[in-house]
């Protein structure tokens, strides 16, 4: 294992021992076979009346469930390690990754079952975020004693909205998903809430509307989430580009992985 991920926790299936994977499944019927059960008009209704926030606690076919299990940890030594003080520690791994060795992930990213579904909550049209963007999926890793993130916003850099779609796929820890709805809206009271989102498990919110954190995981713990981001417009100033990048070097990817992108893009347009 590298030395990003080293001492990580690994839980029952060790680093070259991960069981291998079943035939990936059809991301657009998967999702399909699940969203037609769903009440939809009353979950268009729960997203808007809690400020663009919604939980499921059971969302994605368990075929899919067990194919995102098995990448997160087929992927354990891409781990970048990422260490902020006072705000965030943990693992990353990027879509630039995930791209050469989960390519599941990425068809999930792209269904259009899924971004009809999730456009339907919105109100909104939903675009795929650049191919630059290493946040537009990404799995995050917290294996460490400590590992969590402080409260935030998923601020969106981008000249439009950014929604954030985050799905469970390991949870063997005590780590919780804590929040505060209707922060930015001053005529509505803060409403907190809190809840630990199993695999197969779904949050979706406006990223500039949900002020959240991830409590502490504990020791001999182990959690891994997913998340999607979707875009209403993707374009984005240069000097909010520089800003997003830099963010995403420090806090998340490290320097390599964002702008070896950025040179190969250069490349690509020369």
């Amino acid at each position: 294992m590298s030395t990003q991920a080293e001492n990580d926790v690994i839980a029952s299936a060790p680093v070259g021992r991960t069981p291998a994977a079943s035939p990936a499944p059809n991301a657009d019927r998967a999702i399909a076979s699940r969203t037609r059960e769903f009440d939809n008009p009353r979950l268009r209704k729960d997203f808007a009346e809690q400020g663009a926030f919604l939980y499921l606690e059971d969302f994605l076919a368990p075929e899919v469930t067990a194919q995102l299990v098995h990448s997160a940890r087929s992927l354990l030594d891409e781990v970048n390690r990422n260490y902020l003080p006072g705000h965030k520690q943990g693992g990353s791994v990027s879509r630039h990754t995930i791209d050469r060795l989960a390519p599941f992930i990425a068809e999930l990213y792209r269904s259009k079952e899924l971004i009809g579904w999730l456009e339907q909550l919105s109100g909104d049209k939903l675009q795929l975020s650049p191919a630059d963007d290493p946040h537009a999926y990404a799995l995050y890793y917290y294996t460490r004693p400590g590992d969590h993130i402080g409260w935030h916003y998923d601020t969106s850099y981008y000249d439009g909205r950014r929604y954030t779609l985050l799905l469970g796929v390991i949870d063997e820890s005590s780590c919780r998903l804590d929040y505060e709805l209707h922060t930015r809206n001053p005529d509505i009271a803060d409403q907190p809430g809190s809840v630990q989102i199993p695999p197969g498990g779904l949050v979706f919110f406006d990223g500039d509307k949900l002020r959240h954190r991830i409590t502490p995981a504990g020791a001999n713990e182990m959690r891994v989430s997913l998340t999607f981001e979707y875009v209403t417009d993707p374009n984005m100033r240069p000097w909010r580009r520089f800003i997003s990048n830099m963010k995403d070097a420090i806090a998340y990817f490290g320097f390599r992985q964002v702008f070896r992108q950025m040179t190969r893009r250069g490349k690509d347009r020369a």
